[in-house]
């Protein structure tokens, strides 16, 4: 999922220095080790966990290295690569403007898929604020207990309330819960309505 190159090693090893950690600190689908050339990047990181389509995603991969070199590109390299349920392998820079059109035509050239992505396309909306919110929780893990009391009353009623939810839990603390099981898709709600509330529905995941 990360394929590397003499260029891409050059490349990451010059965008480490200073290494800088940008919170959340909590991951769940990241396949190496973690490392944000900004917090922009880190809240993209964010959205890609808690993304249903996205399998995993890594920092600094170099698949794309020879792609940037061929078009003269001087910028940063590509903060992000996403996997794809759908067997899409995503490539993502993470832009305070507009990004250059001519590196995605050339990626496209090559079969790769990249994307330039902005500020306001990843701080839109709730949904990076609950991920952040829920991320704070990701090495957490529910117990079996209160794993199975909370998916039995689910399948029984359909769907809860968090404030509901949270009344289940025995064996760990019942946000830390929740968050946990959301976050590894045992249950669902939506994050982009609203803030996470009391009244916020939870559901079994892939379920309606």
């Amino acid at each position: 999922m990360n394929p590397s190159n003499a260029m891409g090693r050059e490349a990451r090893n010059s965008a480490h220095l200073p290494v800088e950690r940008y919170h959340p600190y909590g991951k769940v689908r990241c396949s190496s080790p973690t490392f944000f050339r900004n917090q922009l990047s880190r809240d993209l990181a964010c959205l890609l966990d808690v993304d249903d389509d996205v399998r995993g995603w890594c920092c600094r991969p170099y698949g794309m290295d020879e792609v940037l070199s061929a078009v003269g590109w001087e910028g940063p390299p590509v903060d992000l690569m996403a996997s794809y349920g759908d067997g899409r392998d995503v490539y993502y820079h993470v832009v305070d403007g507009e990004g250059d059109p001519e590196v995605t035509e050339a990626a496209a050239c090559r079969r790769f898929y990249h994307q330039f992505v902005t500020a306001n396309e990843i701080r839109g909306g709730h949904r990076l604020q609950n991920a952040k919110d829920l991320l704070r929780y990701a090495n957490y893990q529910t117990p079996l207990g209160d794993r199975i009391r909370l998916l039995a009353a689910l399948e029984q009623e359909g769907s809860a309330t968090v404030a509901e939810c949270l009344s289940v839990f025995r064996e760990i603390s019942p946000m830390a819960g929740l968050s946990s099981l959301i976050l590894r898709r045992w249950v669902t709600i939506d994050l982009d309505l609203e803030l996470i509330a009391p009244h916020t529905t939870v559901r079994v995941f892939g379920r309606q």
